[in-house]
């Protein structure tokens, strides 16, 4: 259960220094991917006297690594990790958390794309393993706090932790960390929280003289090397058919290849050409599971209104009914203005002040009052 806003809250104290938070006798472990922006969140603990170590992540079984430098997935990104703590003068460690992985994560990916859905892993992967095995086994090794490279903000309101948008907002990514509670927020530390600019990031570990200046950031899902759909293929083998592509009066228009290597707003790769020369192109506008069915239509057919959520999560205070909030739907899309129409134990109903498309059942709806993210839910149905 959570409490729910029933009016304004009092605006959270939010410092220009992230570490400012930090109290002196903390002791971090710092999760260093290889990348730049974890290299320079470890410089920054460092430079300012705190003790910390170094622990780059294992996710993967052996030789199942990515051929592509993706992060955490890599054998050079271990290396330009460890090169880095060296540099710094801290200890690195490696610690595998390959089950943890399969378990927490890579199942319900399995299980949501087989099912017909659209999951965010990467939400998980911060809930259930950044900030989860990682923030637990940090503890072990007495750790008090966890910093990443994110790029996200700490607030505090009375004794509650918040969590806002980073100050480059498109850099932003306070939409993946939305499920983190009061405990998990508490050990948090996002030391970039605060820059304006990528480039000021790289300018820094360039100044540094880290190895990671230069190297280009990760993109995609850090496990997939390649296309997502041919690891849909591998990882899904058995679980998928092909069936029919109809539209929505249930008319077949084609065939589809297996409902996991399909999304809803997904226009190409679908083999299927609108009934006349003149018509609009045609996108995914649901996955029926139940028939094995891909569903089209147009542009103005995809969007969606009301959006059903469930499995919701509230990092310090919950909505009310009839609030005003802004949502996101996608980790890299814009909010749009809605209002809160129904509550649960877990669940939510919105309803947008403008319809929307690619509303995927599976994907994450985030609840923002301002910069000041109050958590989310997982799409389950939109109308």
């Amino acid at each position: 259960m959570f409490a729910a806003l029933t009016s304004a809250p009092a605006r959270a104290a939010i410092p220009d220094d992230p570490l400012a938070l930090l109290p002196r006798s903390a002791v971090v472990a710092v999760a260093m991917s290889g990348g730049v922006d974890s290299s320079v969140a470890a410089a920054r603990i460092a430079r300012q006297g705190f003790r910390a170590f170094g622990v780059t992540v294992a996710l993967l079984p052996e030789g199942r690594e990515t051929t592509r430098d993706r992060g955490c997935c890599s054998t050079r990104a271990v290396g330009d990790a460890r090169r880095v703590a060296g540099c710094l003068g801290i200890d690195h460690e490696v610690w595998n958390f390959e089950q943890d992985f399969e378990t927490s994560v890579l199942r319900e990916f399995d299980d949501e794309y087989a099912s017909g859905r659209t999951p965010n892993p990467c939400v998980r992967c911060n809930e259930r393993i950044k900030f989860g095995a990682l923030l637990e086994r940090a503890r072990r090794a007495g750790a008090t706090h966890v910093a990443t490279g994110h790029y996200a903000r700490r607030g505090r309101r009375g004794d509650v932790w918040t969590l806002h948008r980073a100050a480059d907002r498109s850099k932003d990514q306070s939409y993946t960390l939305h499920r983190l509670d009061q405990t998990q927020l508490a050990a948090a530390i996002f030391p970039l929280g605060g820059v304006t600019s990528k480039a000021d990031v790289r300018r820094e570990a360039e100044a540094l003289g880290l190895a990671t200046a230069a190297k280009p950031d990760s993109q995609d899902l850090c496990f997939v090397d390649g296309k997502v759909g041919d690891e849909l293929r591998r990882r899904l083998a058995g679980r998928f058919a092909p069936g029919a592509i109809v539209d929505a009066a249930g008319r077949r228009l084609g065939e589809h290849g297996g409902l996991p290597f399909y999304t809803v707003g997904q226009r190409s790769g679908l083999r299927v050409a609108p009934q006349r020369p003149d018509a609009a192109p045609l996108h995914v506008l649901q996955l029926r599971p139940e028939a094995n069915e891909v569903v089209v239509g147009s542009r103005e057919e995809l969007l969606r209104a009301s959006i059903h959520a469930d499995s919701c999560r509230w990092i310090a205070t919950g909505p009310a009914r009839g609030a005003r909030c802004q949502v996101q739907l996608r980790a890299h899309g814009e909010p749009v203005q809605a209002l809160v129409d129904e509550l649960s134990l877990d669940g939510i109903r919105i309803t947008l002040d403008q319809p929307a498309a690619q509303v995927s059942p599976g994907q994450s709806i985030v609840l923002y009052d301002g910069d000041e993210a109050l958590g989310g839910g997982i799409v389950r149905r939109a109308a």
